[in-house]
């Protein structure tokens, strides 16, 4: 397994693709959300993209990085990995290298619920109620230097 980021400017198109069709496997047919997951932020100048490849270079695990709009750290969203490589730490490692980039930034990210225990191992904590997004079962939560 091949793991790597880069932001969007830099990001190469097979990448991209690799991306974008993971999130609508997971996102859109697995759990059957019909929603706009192309919603312009994947080419923003500061948002980073990190994945993992496998040896055939597809992508298997991914997620995204924003800039906090009001200049308050980063937001982790579209956390995904294929349905036959789940389970065996991929979202972990992603979400570990992307603390080790952002530094001691703030971050948070809307985990769904039953990945709470994943998150609160990595250190972030619950930061706010229970909420459905698309139907499933959500939860805010925060890290912050030191929560680790």
């Amino acid at each position: 397994m091949n793991a790597g980021w880069s932001r969007s400017a830099d990001l190469d198109t097979t990448t991209l693709y690799g991306l974008l069709r993971l999130r609508a496997e997971a996102f859109i047919v697995g759990q059957n959300c019909a929603y706009q997951d192309l919603d312009g932020r994947d080419l923003e100048p500061e948002t980073r993209h990190f994945w993992i490849k496998n040896e055939n270079g597809d992508v298997v695990s991914g997620l995204r990085v924003l800039a906090d709009p009001q200049g308050a750290g980063f937001w982790i969203g579209r956390v995904c990995t294929a349905a036959d490589e789940r389970g065996r730490g991929h979202a972990a490692r992603l979400v570990r290298a992307v603390l080790a980039e952002i530094g001691g930034a703030h971050c948070r990210l809307n985990a769904q619920a039953h990945l709470r225990d994943m998150y609160g191992k990595l250190g972030f904590v619950v930061s706010g109620d229970d909420f459905l997004e698309d139907g499933i079962p959500h939860v805010p939560m925060t890290w912050m230097a030191g929560n680790d």
